[in-house]
């Protein structure tokens, strides 16, 4: 008589059954209510686990036969304490729960996340929907009917093919590569006794919905680590899921570590008489840079906002430079009567002596073309930018910021 029957009743066997039974029990119930094939029945699967990893363990197995699982719980004869879910499904196929799993790992599968200078601004969370291989529940990962496997000849049940090459007189390199008649897995099933779900393979393909967190800060090419959610094979640890960040290009700002670069288009006239622009952050907020007149903005000058770059990873609450880049535009022409008034206005150039055999030329506008392309491609001055910026907006003090 045992004290209750609840974890019996969880793998479906009776109390008198034996290790055989229970280890085929688990195994079933395991692949069908893995969070791969029902990602909604978490909590069923952790009860399978927890009842295999009692009944499974001798002393265990006793302490809850005689107390229940309150005897269990409360850590009776040494009988506490509890491996995770996903720890016992792959000690179970991975040989066991000898106390030595095996280092044998499927490849990782690496995908690449195309991300937003926004999401890498503000965080963000997303749902992929990739493919993955699972074990397979109809033959429990066996591959067919039991007993019918047998060691493939060729690669001896290794999986590889060693092969040796001449590659020059008395020089032969060995290579391997993988058996192409068990397609590495070491052994061959007869086509009549072949599993039909997997067709001998022990895996399924399945399609897998997953969340992944961005952090503030990260950085394009980083790495996100999905442990564990890789192909499952029997007898290996599942490999790892590793997701690429491929920062998107931005029409406004271009990320420099962790300072943000805009470049802002103005006319002469504002370069000289003042001007106000509004910056939209990538958190949707509205900044002004504004100068005041008398302050002249030269061509290519730079100038800084502390504070409203990228936000630091490990501190997402301090973050690096806003660096503004101003392009000047200057007019085409003026009009000849107004030119004394504006020499006034400006700063006295310094007297050039003509020689009196001096020549006179004249010039035409002229440019190369590898120039031009190179100065649109360092100054970004193509007039898009200045769509981008409307009054009004929180006003934030720019200061003289030196790059280098």
């Amino acid at each position: 008589m045992v004290f209750e029957t609840t974890f019996y009743d969880i793998l479906g066997v009776q109390p008198s059954c034996t290790p055989e039974e229970l280890k085929k029990a688990y195994r079933k119930l395991a692949l069908k209510y893995h969070p791969d094939k029902n990602p909604n029945e978490g909590e069923k699967f952790k009860q399978i686990s927890m009842a295999y990893e009692v009944l499974s363990d001798p002393e265990k197995k006793a302490i809850y036969d005689e107390g229940g699982e309150a005897a269990i719980k409360q850590g009776a004869g040494g009988g506490g304490g509890f491996h995770s879910p996903m720890d016992i499904f792959q000690m179970f196929f991975n040989g066991g729960f000898s106390g030595r799993k095996s280092e044998r790992k499927t490849s990782n599968l690496i995908h690449t996340l195309a991300v937003t200078l926004e999401e890498l601004y503000t965080g963000t969370k997303r749902k992929l929907a990739l493919q993955k291989n699972v074990i397979c529940e109809s033959c429990e990962g066996i591959g067919g009917k039991r007993g019918a496997s047998q060691k493939c000849a060729p690669c001896r049940g290794t999986g590889v093919i060693t092969k040796v090459q001449k590659i020059a007189p008395g020089l032969v390199q060995q290579c391997e590569e993988r058996c192409r008649n068990c397609r590495g897995l070491g052994e061959t099933i007869d086509d009549k006794d072949r599993c039909k779900e997997c067709n001998g393979r022990k895996t399924v393909r399945v399609r897998k919905l997953l969340e992944v967190e961005v952090l503030k800060g990260m950085m394009d090419e980083q790495r996100i680590v999905l442990q564990g959610e890789g192909d499952q094979e029997p007898h290996h640890r599942p490999g790892d899921i590793v997701l690429v960040l491929e920062e998107k290009p931005h029409p406004v700002f271009k990320r420099d570590g962790q300072d943000l670069i805009a470049h802002v288009q103005l006319q002469l006239s504002e370069a000289l008489c003042g001007f106000q622009r509004v910056i939209k952050t990538l958190d949707g907020r509205d900044i002004v840079i504004q100068s005041y007149p008398g302050e002249v903005v030269k061509h290519h000058s730079t100038k800084c906002v502390m504070g409203e770059g990228m936000p630091l990873l490990q501190m997402p609450g301090e973050k690096g430079r806003l660096i503004i880049q101003f392009v000047v535009v200057f007019p085409d022409s003026l009009p000849p009567e107004i030119v004394p008034e504006i020499r006034k206005c400006l700063p006295t150039p310094p007297q050039e002596p003509i020689p009196e055999d001096g020549e006179e030329v004249n010039m035409m506008d002229f440019s190369l073309e590898q120039y031009q392309k190179a100065s649109e491609e360092g100054n970004s001055g193509d007039g898009r930018d200045s769509d981008r910026f409307h009054h009004g907006g929180e006003r934030v003090h720019m200061q003289t910021c030196n790059t280098s």
